[in-house]
């Protein structure tokens, strides 16, 4: 079908708007990435804007010698890695029985699930039973209260229920155990799936804060996304550095200090993001296919 002018200029236009909404987007990221690596001196005058003038690595240097940047990091990767290799397993054992037709009741048990989705106990009580069940300054307040994603769950019951019905019949002639085709038939067909909620998961532990916040006292666990909004927050950054002389102070400052700290919080999502990418929009058209 050839293309009309006024088609033309509608997709220059369209394709113009995206392209200045995605600069005025990655602007503010951009003169963070140029603040953590620019000479301190030329932070402070101001002359830094989008493109890092006189580069340093000292701010980051700085930031991990003298604060507890890596422990909250080793905090990160501990909270999202057992998260979520705990939430993806107990999705894995609400979607299936759900998706299956022989499983008597499994609409009233749906319709039960999807209640929580509306309506929920509220804030204080949430907090009195973590607190009952003593799991307060534990990451176990963090990983059960949101242990299993109802919209998540929702996203592999509507997969599961694709794969095609001749395969179960295949399996019970061969004498295969629900246990067996599971983990030999329906996980090897639904890596798709899994792997979009696995970084559906990895993001919402990695960046986890009100939670942390509420249930955590102890400052040694706290996660990286708590230190970092403790640093920004912090007007006397510098005096609270660990380990280093007045003198060597004076070559940072708090600006270039934040800014290292967000960047070290949001590079390795800003890493692996490009390759998975796929993964995050085959997750939204599964969710967009059957409810």
């Amino acid at each position: 079908m050839k293309i009309t002018r006024e088609e033309k200029m509608f997709h220059v236009l369209n394709y113009s708007l995206l392209l200045l909404c995605g600069m005025l987007c990655l602007a503010p990221l951009i003169h963070i990435a140029a603040l953590s690596v620019s000479d301190p001196h030329e932070v402070t005058s101001g002359h830094v804007s989008l493109w890092p003038v006189g580069w340093s690595m000292q701010s980051f240097v700085k930031l991990v010698e003298g604060t507890n940047i890596v422990r909250a990091f080793g905090n990160n990767v501990l909270m999202t890695v057992v998260g979520t290799l705990c939430s993806m397993g107990f999705t894995v054992l609400a979607a299936y029985p759900l998706s299956r037709t022989v499983f008597k009741g499994r609409k009233a048990y749906t319709m039960a699930i999807l209640f929580t989705m509306m309506f929920n106990g509220g804030l204080i009580p949430t907090y009195l039973l973590v607190k009952s069940l003593h799991l307060l300054n534990t990451y176990w307040s963090i990983w059960i209260p949101g242990l299993v994603s109802v919209f998540n769950m929702l996203i592999m019951k509507s997969f599961m229920e694709e794969i095609p019905r001749e395969l179960d019949e295949a399996a019970k002639m061969d004498g295969c155990g629900e246990w067996r085709y599971l983990a030999q038939v329906v996980l090897p067909l639904s890596v798709p799936v899994m792997a979009t909620l696995t970084l559906f998961y990895a993001v919402g532990y990695w960046n986890v804060f009100f939670s942390v916040l509420m249930y955590i006292t102890d400052a040694n666990k706290f996660n990286l996304t708590v230190v970092v909004q403790n640093m920004v927050q912090n007007s006397t950054l510098l005096q609270s550095l660990n380990n280093f002389e007045p003198q060597e102070l004076s070559a940072i400052t708090p600006e270039g200090i934040k800014a290292a700290a967000i960047i070290l919080l949001i590079a390795p999502w800003l890493l692996v993001y490009p390759f998975l990418q796929k993964y995050f929009v085959k997750g939204a058209r599964l969710g967009a296919v059957k409810g």
